[in-house]
């Protein structure tokens, strides 16, 4: 596993000064950063270097974020932390539902945004709620099986879904606790590492797109249930391998 001082992070953002802040900053704290002024400039570095994070600016001329954050998970699991308006919620759930792991948004301290990197971070190297499966390799719920190892899953019919990084861990966090309902602050701090506001739907747009992988009817789930006023339960039972 690499150290967090070895971590290469990728900042798509048009704003020079805001490109040249975080370079700073994030590189005194230990990163290596590359930066890009736009899609273009975004593609040309990606396939030269591996990143282990991209911070990807939605309002962009050109490609804008969702467009590239759409064109990235198609091809790579790295995580993505998106820079939104910071009052647009619409923004926030686009992103969200594209793939993207988090969201900060703008204007921002700097400080949160490093926050939101080692959180993002550290869940991708932690695998989740590893610990809670104990050693288990491969699991199965319900007619569903997750191969832990090779972070696969294979529908009832043998076929494997593509899950990211974001929809693989709230998926482990479910499985690591079968029937037991789990909040919205629950999801949120175990995804964000922060609780949920009010006002922000981000969870469930997340519950909605792993329902969608799981071929699970959003408005009669058998799989993973909503219950009103409480949170998400897992329903069906889980056994490892």
């Amino acid at each position: 596993m690499q150290s967090e001082q070895q971590k290469r992070i990728l900042v798509v953002d048009d704003d020079e000064d805001i490109r040249d802040l975080l370079k700073e900053y994030l590189e005194k704290n230990g990163f290596a950063v590359s930066s890009a002024a736009d899609g273009q400039q975004m593609h040309q570095l990606w396939p030269a270097q591996r990143f282990d994070l991209m911070v990807l600016d939605i309002m962009m001329p050109g490609d804008d974020g969702f467009t590239l954050c759409k064109e990235v998970r198609a091809k790579s699991k790295v995580p993505i932390i998106m820079l939104t308006a910071g009052s647009d919620e619409t923004d926030r759930i686009i992103g969200l539902e594209l793939g993207a792991d988090d969201y900060v948004g703008k204007p921002f301290n700097p400080r949160e945004l490093l926050a939101r990197i080692k959180a993002v971070l550290r869940r991708y190297e932690d695998g989740g709620e590893r610990h809670a499966l104990d050693s288990a390799h491969k699991i199965r719920f319900g007619d569903w099986h997750l191969d832990l190892t090779n972070r696969e899953l294979t529908d009832p019919d043998g076929d494997v879904q593509s899950l990211n990084g974001a929809d693989f861990n709230l998926l482990q966090l479910f499985l690591s606790r079968p029937g037991e309902v789990l909040s919205r602050d629950d999801l949120s701090h175990h995804l964000r590492g922060r609780d949920s506001s009010p006002f922000d739907r981000s969870i469930d747009v997340q519950i909605s797109r792993l329902r969608s992988r799981l071929h699970d009817d959003g408005k009669s789930p058998q799989l993973i249930k909503t219950v009103r006023g409480a949170g998400y339960i897992l329903t069906v039972p889980v056994v490892t391998d």
